[in-house]
């Protein structure tokens, strides 16, 4: 995902394309030889570096199959803090779906398609997907709160945010599973938007201004 904040510096490209590269090699390995069969030992080999410098990027082989969940957050949290005369929170929140959309496709990426599969059948990874999701609501709800106190206190604004978060991972599972078009990024972002856009046609109308 791009960066939101100033110019990266070389190291911190260097790290980003080790980190990238541990994503794909876990990925290909997870889907060759199982989840709970691969080791993080065999990942790190496997992206030529040690198991101990695995570590500085991932905590565990669960957060490495949520390589964006934090930058999407900030990217929210960038939208609200950058809300634009007239525009309300269920409108912000959708601009910062359509500009995580524009930046990365991860979201429905060959990845996002084993993440899917292994929340339904590995234990570790649903609570990990759960927390992460809570996480992240938590922390939009409370940004939320802050930047539109006239409109939505904190019960309204978690309610808000539940909703959003709850359109995407509904729809995601849904376009993941079987869409035809699994092929079509832009497609299977489109349908996302549009799914979410429905789940928050109640905020888009009847928020007091």
């Amino acid at each position: 995902m791009r960066a939101y904040s100033c110019p990266v510096s070389l190291r911190d490209r260097k790290r980003a394309r080790t980190r990238q590269l541990l994503v794909e090699v876990a990925t290909e390995l997870f889907e060759r030889n199982g989840y709970e069969e691969t080791t993080v030992a065999e990942i790190a080999a496997a992206a030529e570096i040690g198991t101990r410098t695995f570590f500085g990027y991932f905590s565990s082989k669960e957060e490495l199959l949520f390589p964006e969940s934090d930058a999407r957050v900030q990217a929210t949290i960038t939208a609200i803090a950058s809300r634009r005369p007239g525009e309300g929170p269920a409108e912000v929140l959708l601009r910062a779906l359509r500009t995580v959309g524009d930046d990365s496709d991860e979201m429905v990426s060959r990845l996002a398609v084993l993440r899917l599969r292994l929340f339904q059948t590995v234990p570790a990874v649903r609570g990990r997907a759960l927390q992460v999701q809570l996480d992240a609501q938590r922390e939009i709800g409370r940004q939320l709160a802050a930047a539109f106190p006239e409109q939505l206190d904190e019960v309204s604004a978690g309610a808000l945010t539940g909703a959003f978060v709850g359109a995407i991972a509904g729809a995601l599972a849904v376009v993941l599973d079987g869409s035809e078009h699994r092929d079509d990024p832009a497609a299977l972002h489109a349908a996302i938007r549009a799914a979410t856009e429905v789940a928050l046609a109640p905020w888009l109308r009847d928020l007091p201004s």
